[in-house]
């Protein structure tokens, strides 16, 4: 079985531009089209008005032959243009009692909210 199925939404970069569709690099000497029909749900004209070279974009993977490690590819059922940006670690202050008002106030807590419930 190969690292990419049907259904799977994958990064990808795009590395060329045809009047049919646009190529698309995919990790692990993977590769794919994006036919023109597979764009957008509206006419599309030209594919330059939605896809630049070099754009790192997100796509659907239609099919998969792992043999050639070719894919048909998709952007108009997904967010192609979805960014994602690294999770930013809040850093936790440490009260100066730490654990200890936990110990104290959590009988307490339990007790109140055991009260709500009856």
């Amino acid at each position: 079985m190969g690292r990419y199925k049907k259904g799977d939404i994958v990064k990808g970069t795009i590395t060329g531009i045809e009047k049919y569709g646009a190529f698309v690099s995919l990790k692990e000497y993977y590769s794919g089209l994006i036919h023109i029909s597979e764009i957008s749900y509206g006419f599309v004209k030209d594919v330059n008005d939605f896809l630049k070279i070099g754009d790192t974009i997100f796509v659907e993977i239609l099919e998969v032959d792992d043999d050639t490690y070719h894919c048909k590819l998709s952007i108009k059922n997904i967010n192609y243009r979805q960014e994602t940006k690294p999770l930013r670690k809040k850093h936790i202050k440490e009260t100066p009692h730490g654990f200890h008002t936990l110990e104290t106030m959590l009988p307490t807590w339990i007790a109140e909210n055991l009260k709500k419930k009856k």
